[in-house]
């Protein structure tokens, strides 16, 4: 998907600028889902950590520009929300918005300020809130950014079943 940055602006793929929110994590949130320690910027339970380790894997293949990898991490039925518009499953996004959501990446720098996260059995979620910044298309990117991803543990790890993303101009 897209997001309207500004009305006279042109569109530019939201979901790059939340891959590149959650991929900035600093080393401390890092630490926070791989051992499952709390810290002011929020925490993610141990029990999700691999769940918050596979959103990470997903970020960072969009920002090296494997969108293989990016795909093997959802789900085939994944639902993508950005915008008020749906993508219905892997396929829709991967026909869609995985490329410029992947060259988006690739050219933005982000931070996470706010991770948290918690499992029940074999389903997670993981929260995070962030700022994305840079050039793409030669216009200037500010954004504040959150992303909502719901994970359920397959045989092979976990996998991403829903992904809602958002964002504004900073005040």
């Amino acid at each position: 998907m897209t997001h309207n940055l500004e009305p006279a602006m042109s569109r530019i793929p939201l979901a790059l600028a939340l891959s590149m929110t959650v991929l900035s994590a600093t080393p401390a949130l890092a630490q926070d889902h791989a051992h499952g320690h709390g810290h002011a910027a929020g925490s993610v339970a141990a029990e999700a950590a691999g769940a918050a380790m596979a959103v990470d894997a997903f970020h960072a293949a969009l920002k090296a520009g494997d969108t293989a990898a990016a795909l093997t991490l959802l789900a085939p039925e994944v639902m993508i929300f950005e915008e008020g518009g749906a993508e219905r499953s892997r396929d829709e996004y991967a026909s869609h918005h995985l490329g410029s959501d992947a060259a988006f990446a690739a050219a933005s720098e982000a931070t996470v300020a706010r991770r948290s996260g918690r499992a029940d059995g074999d389903i997670a979620w993981i929260t995070s809130e962030g700022r994305t910044t840079g050039q793409f298309n030669g216009r200037a990117i500010d954004r504040l950014t959150t992303e909502t991803m719901v994970l359920k543990r397959h045989p092979e790890g976990w996998r991403i079943h829903h992904i809602h993303w958002s964002s504004r101009a900073p005040s």
